[in-house]
C-alpha cells in the first residue's frame, strides 16, 4: 500500500524540498530540528504554531526548521512516503489517522513522552490509542493540531421550521436535554424529505474520501454493524449491518444526485452556499460561511450525530506527531512535543482556530473557545464531545484489527457497498457478497 516507484519517490523528494522553509533561530542555537506539520485549514494556525514554537525555541537553544505540508493533492502522504523509503527528511512527522500503523517499522517509540501525559491529564480518546499504540507501545504522540470530530452542522431555522429546535435540542451550556434523545437516524430520515422539498438536501457523501467514509461509518456504529470483528473474523453477512444498508437505502433518494462523487470540500460548499441543511463536519464550513456567506454562518449550529440503536457515535479524525527512527536529534524532539501537548500549548493553538482543534486528552474538552466564538454565540460549543452527550468517538473499520481496519477506511468498503446498492440496482444479497469477497482479500 505505501510502496511508490522510484520515480514518484524522486518527484516526493523534488516537492518536499521545494516547500517553503520556515527557520527560527535561537542566538546560540545548540542542535537543529526540522519539522512536517500538517497545513492547517485555518491560517491562523500555522502563525500561532510558529510562535509557540518559536518561543520553545529561544529558550531552548534549539535551531529549528519547519514545513507546513499541505494535503491538497496527497502531497503529505507523498511526502511521508517518501522519507520512508529514503530513511531521510524530518526528525517529526505529522501522520492522519492511520499513518502511524502504515509506517511502524519506522517510528520511534513515544511511551516516554505519552506515559508522563497520560498521568497528568488523565485519559487519551480511545480512538488516538486504538490508531497510535501499537504492541503495547505508543509510536506516535497524540495531537490536537488538526485533530477534528465531525458532528451535525445544521441550518437553525430550517430543523426550528421542521419542528425541532436545535438550540434547545443541544444549548449552549452543561446540560442534557430529553429533546436531544430524540435525536435519531430515523428523525433524521423523517426530515429528509422536507429538506429536499426546500432545495436544503442534506449534504452526506457517499463518495470515497474521509467525510463520506466517516459519516458512513458512523452510522454503521449506530446499528451495531461491523464488516470485521475485533477478532478480525468477517462479520459483514449479519442483521446490524443489512439494517444500515436497509436504512441507506431509504435515505439515498433524498440525498443530492451527486454525492456519489463528493469529495470532502462537496459538502463544506453545499453548506456554505445556502443549498444544504446538514453536513457533517468540523466548524470550518460554519467559519467561512461566517466569512463569505454571513446569513447561512449565522443559523448554523453545531451538535452531535443522531443515535441509532446502539448508541450516538460521532466520526473523529485524529492527528499525531511522531519521530522517524532515523532521526537526527530525537531528543530536542520529544522535548518539543512534550512542550506542544501541555495544556497551555494546547488552548493557545485551539483558540487560535475557534475552536477547530479538538484536544485528544479528555479532560480538556473544557476550553472556553467553544462558548465565546460566534456568530451565533454558542454555536460550537456541542463541537466536543461533552460527557452529558452519551456519544462515543468512531473511526470506520473499528472494531477490526488495525491492520485490516485501514483497508476497510482507505478502500471506503462501508460507502461502496451503500453505492452499489442505491446507485447501481444491486440486491443487498449480492452487496453482501461482494464485501465478503473483498474483507477475505483484506484478511489473508
Amino acid at each position: 500500500m505505501n510502496k511508490l516507484s522510484r520515480r514518484a519517490v524522486l518527484g516526493a523528494a523534488a516537492a518536499t524540498a521545494s516547500l517553503p522553509l520556515v527557520h527560527i533561530r535561537s542566538a546560540a542555537a545548540a542542535g537543529k530540528l526540522t519539522l512536517g506539520l500538517w497545513d492547517h485549514w485555518v491560517p491562523a494556525g500555522n502563525a500561532a504554531m510558529r510562535k509557540i514554537i518559536e518561543g520553545w525555541a529561544d529558550k531552548n537553544k534549539v535551531e529549528v526548521s519547519i514545513d507546513f505540508i499541505t494535503s491538497v493533492g496527497n502531497k503529505n502522504l507523498i511526502t511521508i512516503a517518501a522519507e520512508a523509503q529514503a530513511r531521510t527528511g524530518h526528525d517529526v512527522q505529522a501522520f492522519q489517522a492511520w499513518d502511524v500503523h502504515n509506517y511502524q517499522q519506522e517510528l520511534e517509540p513515544m511511551d516516554d513522552v505519552v506515559a508522563p501525559l497520560i498521568a497528568k491529564y488523565g485519559k487519551v480518546n480511545p480512538v488516538n490509542e486504538y490508531l497510535s499504540k501499537i504492541g503495547g507501545h505508543w509510536l506516535a504522540v497524540p495531537s490536537s493540531s488538526g485533530t477534528q470530530y465531525k458532528p451535525s452542522s445544521a441550518r437553525i431555522s430550517f430543523f426550528r421550521d421542521a419542528g425541532l429546535d436545535v438550540q434547545a435540542m443541544y444549548p449552549a451550556r452543561p446540560e442534557h436535554t430529553a429533546l436531544s434523545d430524540q435525536w435519531t437516524w430515523q428523525k433524521m430520515l423523517e426530515l429528509a424529505p422536507k429538506a429536499q422539498q426546500a432545495g436544503l438536501a442534506f449534504g452526506l457523501g457517499l463518495g470515497q474520501t474521509t467525510d463520506s467514509v466517516d459519516f458512513v461509518g458512523a452510522l454503521f456504529h449506530g446499528y451495531g454493524a461491523e464488516l470485521v470483528n475485533a477478532k478480525g473474523e468477517i462479520t459483514v453477512d449479519s442483521d446490524p449491518v443489512k439494517q444500515a444498508l436497509e436504512y441507506m437505502a431509504k435515505l439515498a433518494p433524498h440525498l443530492p444526485p451527486d454525492v456519489y462523487s463528493y469529495d470532502d470540500a462537496s459538502n463544506n460548499r453545499a453548506l456554505i452556499s445556502g443549498k444544504s441543511a446538514l453536513i457533517f463536519n468540523p466548524p470550518s464550513a460554519w467559519a467561512v460561511a461566517v466569512r463569505d456567506n454571513r446569513p447561512v454562518g449565522e443559523d448554523c449550529w453545531t451538535f452531535p450525530n443522531p443515535s441509532g440503536e446502539k448508541g450516538r457515535f460521532v466520526p473523529y479524525l485524529p492527528y499525531s506527531w511522531g519521530i522517524w527512527s532515523f532521526a537526527k536529534n530525537k531528543s530536542a524532539a520529544k522535548d518539543l512535543l512534550s512542550f506542544l501537548c501541555q495544556r497551555e500549548q494546547v488552548e493557545a493553538l485551539c483558540t487560535a482556530v475557534d475552536g477547530y482543534d479538538i484536544p485528544p486528552f479528555l479532560s480538556m474538552a473544557d476550553f472556553d473557545v467553544w462558548a465565546k466564538v460566534g456568530p451565533p454565540l454558542g454555536t460550537v460549543y456541542n463541537y466536543p464531545i461533552r460527557p452529558w452527550h452519551n456519544a462515543t468517538p468512531s473511526i470506520a473499520g473499528f472494531p477490526a484489527p488495525p491492520d485490516i481496519a485501514v483497508q476497510i477506511y482507505n478502500r471506503a468498503t462501508m460507502t461502496t457497498m451503500v453505492a452499489k446498492m442505491t446507485q447501481g440496482g444491486q440486491s443487498m444479497k449480492d452487496v453482501i457478497a461482494w464485501a465478503k469477497d473483498e474483507l477475505e482479500g483484506f484478511t489473508r
